[in-house]
């Protein structure tokens, strides 16, 4: 297939996935004046950029030992049926989007088929089990990466990847007057950003400790309002799970977060990249996560290298923000963080300091993230098939 319209075959297993393979689709339509064509599995905002989803992204939106084995005999007919739609369209590259779980087998499976393999968002390898990044140099052609400390641990094992930066700095500061008056929250109001998880099984893990959270909260701050920006994939957990809460609650869509962010006076959020878009919209937030007991016992067992949960902390190199994991994410302790941050100008402001040394941490916003990605995208077919053209010209 020409470089003039290149099919990509690009695979996301999960709401953050989607969001960055979205961007990364609009960046290589525009580099190539709309000529790229697409096909394998996104979400709402792969789909958005043209491509028909093999079957719902949904499907593949679990995490932890628990959550996984129930579903690992549909899970490993959806690994075959990917790589084998992948095999017989025969694409100019495969680009798969986080969900190592996913997408690190599903490239093993395509390692001898000669189609190019980038993976966008390295495994966090150097948090635990640094050794496996030997398999991924067997994995993958091109490892893009996110944080700029990532390339020199990678490059340790010998495998080519580029930093191209967190696609999180592209975002769009945000409406928060509009936000809070599109949803009736007077400008006075005290409103709490919630952000519980992009899965269902991370939303029925943190909504009760939330939620208890804030009926500790709401006793010190009677006009408390409360904001969570849902993705499509969990609305109907969280509308269940939130609809005895005491408070005025708002189910923003996800698409609306940045505005929601902008209105929002602090934040708690299950560690992820939410954190990282929390920093950079400025929200004071703490930060709680808990996984199965199997789970824990895993990771435990692994052995984790790294201080810091959250990407804000780990990019600072120390704790900007408050991290209740595990045992400590108890709703008495994340209310204490949270009243900290509502009741203290002087707990804001240092968080917000530590934010500024993330954002410059993160580099430059131009040429942005996501354009730098579809250009290494395009590179790598352009590479294969000059070399294609080389093996013809000896023959």
């Amino acid at each position: 297939m020409s470089l003039k319209q290149p099919l990509i075959f690009i695979v996301s297993g999960e709401t953050s996935g989607d969001n960055l393979a979205g961007r990364l689709m609009a960046a290589l339509n525009a580099e190539t004046d709309g000529r790229v064509r697409f096909a394998g599995i996104g979400g709402p905002q792969s789909e958005a950029e043209g491509l028909t989803s093999l079957f719902p992204m949904r499907e593949l939106s679990l995490i932890g030992l628990a959550e996984v084995l129930p579903h690992l005999p549909r899970l490993i007919k959806r690994l075959n049926q990917t790589a084998e739609a992948a095999l017989a369209l025969k694409p100019d590259a495969v680009v798969t989007v986080d969900s190592p779980g996913f997408c690190l087998r599903l490239a093993d499976r395509l390692r001898d088929s000669g189609i190019p393999i980038v993976h966008y968002v390295a495994p966090q390898l150097w948090a635990w089990r640094p050794g496996r990044a030997r398999k991924l140099a067997t994995r993958v052609d091109r490892l893009m990466v996110l944080l700029p400390f990532e390339v020199p641990f990678f490059a340790g094992y010998g495998i080519k990847s580029i930093f191209v930066g967190h696609p999180a700095i592209e975002s769009d500061p945000g409406d928060g007057p509009g936000f809070r008056a599109r949803h009736g929250i007077p400008a006075e109001a005290t409103l709490l950003c919630v952000l519980p998880g992009s899965r269902a099984g991370e939303a029925r893990r943190m909504l009760p400790v939330f939620g208890a959270a804030l009926g500790l909260i709401k006793q010190n701050h009677p006009d408390l309002r409360v904001v969570i920006p849902v993705a499509d994939t969990v609305t109907e957990t969280v509308s269940l799970l939130t609809r005895e809460w005491p408070f005025p609650v708002v189910l923003a869509k996800m698409a609306d977060r940045f505005d929601a962010f902008a209105a929002s006076d602090a934040a708690m959020a299950k560690s992820g990249t939410v954190t990282l878009e929390l920093a950079l919209a400025d929200v004071p937030m703490v930060v709680a996560y808990r996984v199965s007991p199997a789970t824990a016992f895993l990771v435990r067992r692994m052995g984790v290298g790294v201080e810091h949960a959250s990407l804000v902390n780990l990019l600072a190199g120390r704790e900007v923000v408050p991290e209740f994991l595990q045992e400590d994410c108890t709703a008495e302790r994340v209310a204490f963080g949270v009243e900290a941050l509502l009741d203290s100008g002087e707990t804001r402001e240092a968080q917000r300091r530590g934010f500024r040394e993330v954002v410059a941490a993160l580099g430059e916003a131009h040429p942005g993230p996501s354009e730098r990605a579809a250009k290494v995208v395009l590179d790598v077919i352009a590479s294969r098939e000059h070399e294609s053209e080389s093996i013809q010209v000896e023959s």
